[in-house]
């Protein structure tokens, strides 16, 4: 089986931001060893995933926890993603918070 990319990853947290989004949710917060285990059980895919919920973050979402490493990819990474406004007109965090 192969490793999740990147995108893969993408398409897994708009999924459940969209499933937070339509049930009312205000936010979820999805950790990186969390979701890579739910993902890809028995998997070390660590890097994919973390650069994922990097990529995937709107103006307003949170860091919760960072990994005590630079490059924040780490099984510590949680990420507060708001899910009331999934406008495509957001801008990206990394945008924002240059």
């Amino acid at each position: 089986m192969e490793k999740k990319t990147v995108q893969d990853y993408i398409d897994i947290i708009n999924q459940k931001k969209w499933d937070a989004h339509n049930i009312q949710w205000l936010y979820i917060d999805i950790n990186a060893k969390e979701l890579m285990t739910e993902v890809e059980p028995k998997v070390n895919n660590l890097t994919a995933c973390c650069k994922a919920m990097m990529e995937i973050m709107l103006e307003g979402d949170r860091f919760m926890e960072l990994p005590k490493v630079k490059t924040k990819i780490g099984g510590a990474l949680t990420v507060r993603y708001y899910c009331d406004n999934l406008s495509p007109e957001r801008r990206k965090y990394s945008e924002v918070n240059q």
